[in-house]
């Protein structure tokens, strides 16, 4: 995947230019900076990982490609309760797929989101995961799950090929 996947997995997500977006388990950042993109600089962002040195190495990119832009990098478990503004949305990219208790993760982020927030999920298309991907969740379970978190409507958004695991998806929850 290159970046202009990672904004096309995103676009059709996010319903308004401004507001305060959370990217979780936001990695290297390629999906804080595809959110730069399509929020603009009207927009805030806040880029959450447990590796700081990810985070500085996502700012430097993000100072480059993306000056204007207005990201906090926080070091921190998103898997425990965070000090964080109202959210008009949240992305979580190839990052649940990492955790066994997804209920009380997913529960927890609904917390963070507005009531007519959105929560983009971009993940394998698969149930059975590998070593590298060991708790991966396919859009069926996906809707299961978001709806008994809570959220009333989930959607499809987009997938891109995966010689990996066949297909990475993404869908909005709101």
């Amino acid at each position: 995947m290159d970046h202009h996947d990672h904004v096309r997995l995103l676009r059709d997500g996010i319903h308004a230019r401004d507001g305060v977006w959370a990217d979780f388990g936001s990695g290297s950042g390629a999906f804080t900076l595809a959110l730069a993109e399509l929020l603009g600089n009207e927009a805030q962002i806040i880029s959450i990982d447990q590796e700081r040195e990810s985070l500085r190495a996502q700012e430097r990119v993000m100072r480059s490609r993306f000056p204007s832009a207005r990201v906090e990098y926080h070091a921190a478990d998103f898997t425990r309760p965070l000090d964080l503004p109202s959210l008009d949305g949240i992305v979580m990219a190839n990052a649940l797929h990492f955790q066994r208790d997804k209920e009380s993760v997913i529960r927890l982020l609904k917390n963070y989101v507005r009531a007519d927030g959105r929560l983009i999920l971009v993940e394998y298309n698969v149930d059975q995961g590998n070593l590298w991907v060991p708790h991966p969740l396919s859009f069926a379970t996906w809707q299961t799950l978001a709806a008994r978190c809570g959220f009333a409507n989930t959607r499809w958004l987009w997938s891109v090929a995966s010689r990996f695991l066949k297909e990475i998806y993404s869908a909005v929850s709101w």
